[in-house]
C-alpha cells in the first residue's frame, strides 16, 4: 500500500511532539549514522538527520481495534513527520494465548492501516521484529542481575507471591531473596532445562519489598511455562513477563521514544531499574566484566482511545467471538479493524479521526459520532452515488408506454467532477422506498401522496394518480404520471427564465426490469448505551438487539459492476442516495470477486451498510 499523503494543513504540535522536538534540538538522541540508518530507499536521506525512532508492540493474542489505531498512528506519525524509523514489533512473551493467526492479522490491519513499516517501501519503515527474538539476550540480562546480586529464584508460586505482596505501609515479603548466588544460578540453569513444572519457581528482582510502588516489589522477571511458542517453537519453557521484557525489547532496537499509554506509567520506574540495573557494572568501550552500557530509551505516556457506545477490552471481545455474539473478529459491528475494514472504514477516516481527537494525558471518553463523521467526510469526497430501495413499493407509470426504456444521465459524485456520469435505465414500472409515500400525509410531508408530486432524482416530476391495495388493505402498487417536459428532474422555464413551478421533494427510485436484487447488512452500533456494563457490571446487557438487520433490496444496473477486491480486503463504497454510504461484503459471490456462498442464494451481490448519512443515534440522544 503507497505511503498516505502528509495532511495539507498544520495543527498546533501535541506534547508527544514537543518532547520530540526539545530532545531534536538539544542532540538527545544524535543523528542517524550509515550503520543505524537502516535499508530501503529512505535510509540514505535519514543519514546525519536527528534520531527518532518509534514503535508499535502489539502482543499477538487477539485482533488490533480501534485504540489500537491511536498508538499506531501516533508512532508511525512521529517517525514519519521527523525523518525517522518505526517498528512493528511483536510482543510475543505469552504462548499461552498467542497465535500465528493474531501474527497475520497484525500485520494486515497496520499495513492497511498505512503504517507502513517495511524499509522497503515504507518512508519510515524500520522492520518487523519479535521479542522472541530477543529471548537469548533477556535471559543473559537476567543471569547477570542475579550474578550482581539484584535478582533471584523464587520458590513461592504466583498465588502465594500475590498473597506476600503486603498492603499500603505494610511491606511485601519474600523467603528466598537472599538466597546464595550460586544457588539461584543453578536452579535458573535447571528452569531453563525444563526440570521444574509449571509455576513452580520464577526469577524475581530485588529491589524494594516496603516501595510505595507496588511493581517495584521484587517484581516476577521470569515464570516456568511449558508451552509451545509460535515463533521458537518448543526452544524455551521459561518465559520473560511484560514488565522485564518491554524495556529491553525497546533497547535492543535502539528505540528513543517509548509511546506508551497511561497506566504503563507507574511502570515506568520499574523499566528504568532494569535497564539501570545492567548498566550497573558496564562502560562505554565494554571493557570490565559485563560489556557495553545498553540503550536506554525515553517512556512517554499518554491517554487511551476510549469511543462511546464501544467495548475495547481483548478479554470482552474473545468472549464475544467465543459465545457467537458476533460472527468472528472481522464482524462489521466489532471495533476491530478488520470488523471496520470489512464494514466500510478507510484507513483515511481513521487516521483524520485521530488525528482530530488529537494526544493527551486526560483519560476521557470520545463520542464515537466523531469516528462516524470522520468516515462520513471521507466517503462523501470518493464513493459514487447511486440509487437504492431497501423496501420497495412498485409503481406503474401510466403514461409511459411498456417496453420503452430512456437512458437518463446521473451526476456519480457531485464531490468530484472527475467522477463523471452514468446511463441510469428509466421504464413504465419503478420501484420507490415505501417509506416515501404516505395515503394521508401530516403537514410539511414533501414526498408522495395521493395527488402529489415528486420529483424523480434525475428523471421526471411524477405525480401519484391512485392507490392499488389488497384484501387486508395493505398498499401493494402506486399509479402515475410524469411531465414529460420535465426530463432530467428539472421544470421548464417560463418566458421570465424561471421555472413554471416548484416540487419540493426529491425522491429516489429504480427501474423494475433493470434493477438487480442484492442482500444488505443494515449495520448499527453493538451497543445501546454510552458505556456498555456500567449499569450492570455486565457488557453483554447493554447489548443492541437491532445492530444487525438482513433484508433484501433493488439497485439500480450500473451496481453489477460492483466489486470486492480480495488483495486490498475491501470492497468498492457507493453512497446510496438518501440512505447512506455502503460497499461489497467479501461473501458476495465469486462473480463479484467475493467468496459467500450464501449470497449465490439470491442476486449474488452482497452490502454493508458502512454509516447512515445523518447520525441518527446524536439525534434520539437530543430528546432525551
Amino acid at each position: 500500500m503507497a505511503e498516505p499523503a502528509a495532511p495539507m494543513t498544520e495543527r498546533p504540535l501535541n506534547f508527544i511532539e514537543q518532547i520530540v522536538e526539545q530532545d531534536i534540538a538539544s542532540g538527545a538522541w544524535g543523528v542517524w549514522s550509515a550503520q543505524d540508518a537502516g535499508t530501503g530507499p529512505a535510509a540514505a536521506e535519514r543519514v546525519g538527520k536527528p534520531r527518532v525512532h518509534t514503535r508499535f508492540p502489539p502482543e499477538p493474542n487477539g485482533y488490533l481495534h480501534v485504540g489500537h489505531a491511536k498508538a499506531i498512528c501516533v508512532n508511525h506519525g512521529l517517525a514519519k513527520r521527523y525523518g525517522g524509523k518505526f517498528n512493528l514489533r511483536f510482543d510475543d512473551t505469552n504462548p499461552a494465548k498467542e497465535d500465528q493467526e493474531y501474527v497475520d492479522s497484525i500485520i494486515r490491519d497496520v499495513k492497511w492501516l498505512g503504517a507502513d513499516f517495511d524499509p522497503a517501501t515504507g518512508v519510515a519503515g524500520g522492520g518487523l521484529f519479535y521479542a522472541s527474538h530477543y529471548f537469548g539476550q533477556m535471559y543473559d540480562f537476567a543471569v547477570e542481575l542475579i550474578k550482581k546480586g539484584k535478582a533471584y529464584v523464587c520458590d513461592l508460586t504466583g498465588d502465594q507471591v500475590s498473597a506476600r505482596r503486603g498492603k499500603p505501609g505494610v511491606p511485601a515479603t519474600s523467603p528466598h531473596r537472599d538466597r546464595p548466588i550460586e544457588e539461584s544460578l543453578r536452579l535458573l540453569d535447571e528452569m531453563r532445562a525444563g526440570k521444574h513444572p509449571n509455576g513452580t519457581r520464577s526469577v524475581r528482582a530485588k529491589i524494594d519489598l516496603a516501595s510505595p510502588n507496588f511493581n517495584l516489589r521484587d517484581p516476577v522477571m521470569y515464570r516456568i511455562l511449558h508451552e509451545e511458542h509460535h515463533n521458537t517453537g518448543a526452544a524455551w519453557c521459561i518465559y520473560p513477563m511484560y514488565d522485564w521484557a518491554h524495556g529491553f525489547e525497546d533497547s535492543i532496537e535502539g528505540i528513543t521514544h517509548s509511546i506508551c499509554t497511561l497506566e504503563f506509567e507507574d511502570h515506568r520506574p520499574l523499566y528504568h531499574w532494569f535497564i539501570d540495573a545492567v548498566n550497573e557494572g558496564r562502560t562505554a568501550d565494554g571493557s570490565g566484566p559485563f560489556g557495553k552500557i545498553i540503550h536506554h530509551p525515553q517512556q512517554i505516556e499518554f491517554a487511551k482511545l476510549r469511543p462511546t457506545y464501544t467495548v475495547l477490552s481483548k478479554r470482552n471481545l474473545l468472549k464475544m467471538v467465543q459465545d457467537g455474539v458476533v460472527n468472528g473478529w472481522d464482524d462489521p459491528r466489532m471495533p476491530t479493524l478488520s470488523g471496520m475494514r470489512r464494514r466500510g472504514y478507510t484507513p483515511e477516516s481513521i487516521r483524520a479521526f485521530v488525528d482530530d481527537v488529537g494526544v493527551t494525558k486526560v483519560e476521557s471518553s470520545i463520542d464515537v459520532g466523531r469516528l462516524e463523521n470522520a468516515l462520513r467526510d471521507h466517503l462523501n469526497k470518493i464513493a459514487p452515488r447511486v440509487m437504492a430501495v431497501l423496501n420497495p413499493l412498485k409503481v406503474v407509470i401510466e403514461n409511459v408506454e411498456p417496453g420503452v426504456v430512456d437512458e437518463l444521465v446521473a451526476v456519480n459524485n457531485p464531490e468530484d467532477p472527475a467522477a463523471g456520469s452514468r446511463k441510469v435505465p428509466f421504464s413504465r414500472e419503478i420501484y420507490i422506498e415505501r417509506d416515501d409515500f404516505l395515503e394521508n400525509p401530516p403537514k410539511k410531508f414533501f414526498r408522495l401522496s395521493p395527488g402529489g408530486e415528486v420529483r424523480l432524482r434525475w428523471a421526471y416530476f411524477l405525480r401519484c394518480t391512485g392507490v392499488v391495495k389488497n384484501d387486508a388493505g395493505e398498499i401493494v402498487e402506486l399509479r402515475a404520471t410524469i411531465d414529460p417536459q420535465t426530463r432530467g428532474g428539472d421544470a421548464p422555464l417560463g418566458p421570465d427564465g424561471k421555472p413554471t413551478r416548484k416540487v419540493q421533494g426529491t425522491i429516489h427510485w429504480v427501474s423494475v426490469a433493470h434493477a438487480l436484487d442484492v442482500e444488505v447488512r443494515l449495520y448499527d452500533r453493538l451497543f445501546r448505551v454510552e458505556e456498555p456494563g456500567k449499569a450492570t457490571s455486565n457488557f453483554v446487557d447493554d447489548l443492541n438487539p437491532d445492530s444487525l438487520k438482513v433484508i433484501r433490496a433493488k439497485v439500480e444496473p450500473s451496481l453489477a459492476a460492483a466489486r470486492y477486491h480480495a488483495d486490498r480486503l475491501a470492497g468498492d463504497a457507493f453512497q446510496f442516495e438518501r440512505t447512506g454510504y455502503f460497499c461489497v461484503d467479501r461473501e458476495s459471490a465469486p462473480s463479484f470477486g467475493g467468496a459467500g456462498p450464501a449470497a449465490e442464494q439470491g442476486g449474488g451481490l452482497v452490502f454493508n451498510r458502512s454509516v447512515s448519512l445523518k447520525d441518527g443515534w446524536g439525534k434520539m440522544a437530543s430528546k432525551d
